[in-house]
């Protein structure tokens, strides 16, 4: 309990910060307005509302572009500690490319120039766009995962005659992944508040959702406030098994 103390007490300070600026512009609370857009009851059957739809968008989206990343990221990080340029040169030029550019400019040229050569859809664009972005931040950590691991073991399975493919694969790999697991939580928590920007190529995501309906409604503060616990039960999750993680490893 006494770890989630700070984030109850800021929490609780910026609601009543909220709470205090709306009583100063008069503004009228319309929380009864709320449920319709979490869930629908239409002739004795119930349905997503438009935010439910948005996270549900939001978490497909996010997951797959995980996956996408986490695979990505071993691979780039096997490609920048190649001996082999053919390897080496193009995955440190992604590398740097992506890491240097805002992930807004990249979203915009995928989606503009490489989703019409390629035909995606928007969907896929921001699976694209959100995997290479985590892909390049996701390297280096399994890079450090694996400089942690003593280079005796790698001389060993050389010198039995194990290929160097099943040397990473086998062996240094599933030892890298312990190291990293807390930093790769963290970074998944970063994919998702990313996923936010998603809104600039009409995904509709949970902000965009939120977007939408602000704009017909104008309940700014009942619906970001919606917007951004519903963020909360998916984020909050991850990073407490972060940290959970980290201090079961370091045990």
């Amino acid at each position: 309990m006494r770890s989630y103390l700070p984030s109850l007490v800021i929490i609780s300070s910026l609601l009543a910060l909220v709470v205090f600026g709306a009583s100063q512009l008069n503004y009228t609370w319309q929380w009864g307005e709320i449920p319709q857009y979490l869930a629908e009851n239409e002739d004795g059957t119930w349905y997503r509302g438009a935010l439910i739809y948005g996270l549900t968008e939001t978490v497909k989206i996010s997951s797959l572009s995980l996956a996408s990343a986490l695979l990505g990221g071993l691979l780039l990080a096997g490609g920048r500690t190649h001996l082999y340029w053919s390897l080496r040169i193009p995955s440190e030029a992604f590398f740097k490319m992506v890491r240097n550019t805002p992930l807004l400019v990249q979203l915009y040229v995928t989606y503009f120039i490489f989703g019409p050569i390629l035909d995606l859809d928007r969907f896929w664009v921001a699976v694209l766009s959100l995997s290479a972005f985590h892909a390049a931040y996701l390297a280096p950590i399994f890079q450090s995962g694996l400089d942690s691991i003593p280079k005796g073991q790698a001389e060993a399975a050389q010198s039995l005659g194990l290929p160097k493919l099943n040397t990473y694969l086998e062996i240094l790999l599933p030892q890298a992944l312990r190291v990293v697991l807390p930093a790769c939580t963290n970074e998944a928590v970063n994919l998702i508040k990313n996923s936010a920007l998603l809104s600039a190529i009409a995904i509709f995501e949970l902000t965009t959702e939120g977007k939408d309906i602000v704009a017909d409604t104008f309940m700014s503060f009942e619906i970001w406030l919606t917007v951004g616990a519903l963020y909360l039960l998916i984020t909050i999750p991850l990073s407490s098994t972060a940290i959970y993680l980290e201090k079961r490893l370091k045990s």
